[in-house]
């Protein structure tokens, strides 16, 4: 269900209408809204952060799982486009979605330690969502080869979709964790105080 908060991010997502002054906006209250970002850490969860054995699980994990990625995706694009190679490129999608589950259920352990909640945390709600989208599909592609719901071709087509939605995924929490380390010059002191105030100091 849409709740009134999930529906406030959206639109602060959205909202980069230039035309802001025609819809009630001085410039000065547009330029204080961008300005006014929560820090992705308060003092706490940073400190939280930095102690969790969960971050060092994540940091690991999500190297290897993109190196795993590589190498599946050369795989799968080998056999569509030789038509040789099916068991290697089947198994190497199976051991993709393993870790990725697994990255998935230690990610949500470190959420839970970090912001007290298992998934949807505001801090990376939207990266939740569509991890949710990638958990999705690897898991129906497992799914359809379990039952042989569908044929060969049809199944590495399906893992390039959850492939596709895995690297925007991942690119959304690169982009993430890079906004954890802007400078200070980037935060404004009306915003509630100085970046080191915030916590944006790495």
């Amino acid at each position: 269900m849409l709740t009134t908060g999930m529906l406030f991010r959206l639109v602060d997502a959205l909202d980069c209408c230039p035309f802001g002054s025609a819809a009630g906006r001085t410039p000065r209250q547009i330029a204080a809204r961008r300005r006014v970002i929560r820090p992705l850490y308060t003092h706490e969860e940073r400190r939280r952060r930095d102690a969790s054995p969960w971050t060092v699980v994540q940091g690991v994990l999500a190297p290897v799982q993109f190196i795993i990625f590589l190498a599946s995706l050369g795989l799968v694009l080998h056999f569509l486009l030789t038509g040789t190679g099916e068991s290697a490129a089947t198994f190497s999608i199976i051991v993709k979605t393993l870790v990725l589950y697994t990255i998935m259920v230690t990610g949500s352990i470190w959420e839970h330690e970090i912001f007290g909640r298992y998934l949807f945390t505001p801090a990376f709600f939207w990266e939740d969502v569509v991890s949710m989208l990638v958990l999705a599909l690897h898991t129906a592609y497992l799914a359809a080869l379990i039952s042989g719901a569908l044929g060969t071709h049809s199944l590495m087509l399906l893992a390039l979709a959850a492939y596709a939605t895995y690297v925007f995924n991942a690119a959304q929490f690169v982009l993430k964790l890079r906004a954890a380390r802007r400078p200070a010059s980037g935060w404004n002191a009306a915003g509630g105080g100085s970046a080191a105030a915030l916590g944006l100091s790495q």
